[in-house]
């Protein structure tokens, strides 16, 4: 069903991040996108700091990577810094044309892209090209499927230049924050952030709101992740896609995940574990989406949750 994250996202849709802070709060969201028969954009937050701008996460289409130097060109201020929270094409495909727009600008991500260029990024490559030589690609998608190759042709861009090895305090283009590095969970290395001044957090893929992305999960792991974002005092929570959500959202959703593990744990009838799901992450379901995201709960029930014993740890060492 879902191809590859990393060119299409198979007619997945979504809701995009539409409230905006106050323009005191020192961070600013650009929405992401998730469209019918188009690959997604993740949200990106740009963070005020003393030397400039952070800007986390860089989408995936050209109109995404143009609202970024837009904004940055409209305020007057440099792009410092770059974080990836994860090595997904959707957040990271704009880091080559925004660090060449701002050369000084030091990419700061796990080392999970070395897992991935070997791993699933060629395994999804190999699909795709296949797909490209047997004409079964639409023309339409063709530009994203090309930009999404270009990405991989150049893993430089998407190699950190600082990495991230471990949690702790850091201070980045003058502006203090605690990177948080969560092993194994959504991809092999998920990257979130706590500003405690702001009492926010910027967590990426480890929540994403009509239903989590697992194509490269460990399932275990981002639970244990998602914990530690509970542990975390944040008042507002900026997620890999959909809107920014309150901690009582952030708690509703977790208790959806972990419903969902657990259903797909046992051997409660699939129907059971699909309807679980929806019923349980109603408030973050589009109107009139709702057998699209069944679709796609039921995919990763098949898929991950139930899959072979291999397959379910596949992402787990």
């Amino acid at each position: 069903m879902r191809t590859s994250i990393v060119f299409l996202a198979a007619l997945l849709g979504a809701a995009c991040a539409g409230a905006q802070p106050p323009a005191t709060a020192g961070y600013h969201v650009v929405p992401g996108s998730f469209l019918p028969n188009r690959g997604p954009d993740g949200n990106s937050v740009f963070l005020d700091a003393p030397d400039g701008l952070i800007l986390v996460d860089t989408g995936r289409h050209p109109e995404h990577r143009d609202r970024l130097l837009g904004y940055a060109r409209a305020r007057g201020r440099p792009i410092a810094a770059v974080i990836n929270t994860h090595w997904h094409l959707d957040h990271s495909t704009g880091n080559a044309e925004i660090r060449a727009a701002y050369p000084r600008a030091e990419l700061h991500a796990s080392n999970a892209i070395e897992g991935a260029l070997t791993g699933f990024l060629a395994r999804s490559r190999a699909g795709v090209e296949r797909q490209l030589a047997e004409g079964r690609i639409p023309e339409a998608n063709l530009p994203e499927v090309r930009r999404g190759l270009a990405a991989m042709d150049n893993p430089g861009a998407l190699r950190p230049t600082r990495p991230v090895t471990a949690s702790g305090p850091v201070t980045i283009a003058g502006r203090r924050l605690r990177m948080n590095l969560a092993p194994f969970a959504a991809t092999e290395g998920d990257v979130w952030l706590f500003d405690e001044a702001a009492r926010l957090a910027i967590v990426g893929d480890l929540v994403v709101a009509e239903v989590p992305f697992m194509d490269t999960a460990c399932p275990e792991g981002w639970r244990t992740a998602l914990d530690a974002i509970a542990a975390t005092p944040f008042e507002t929570l900026i997620p890999g896609h959909g809107e920014l959500m309150t901690r009582a959202d952030f708690l509703a959703w977790r208790t959806a995940f972990n419903n969902f593990l657990d259903c797909g744990a046992s051997e409660r009838p699939r129907a059971d574990c699909i309807a679980g799901w929806r019923r349980d992450a109603a408030r973050f379901i589009g109107a009139g989406r709702e057998a699209m995201i069944d679709g796609y709960a039921g995919y990763y029930l098949d898929s991950r949750l139930r899959a072979t014993p291999e397959e379910r740890t596949r992402y787990c060492r």
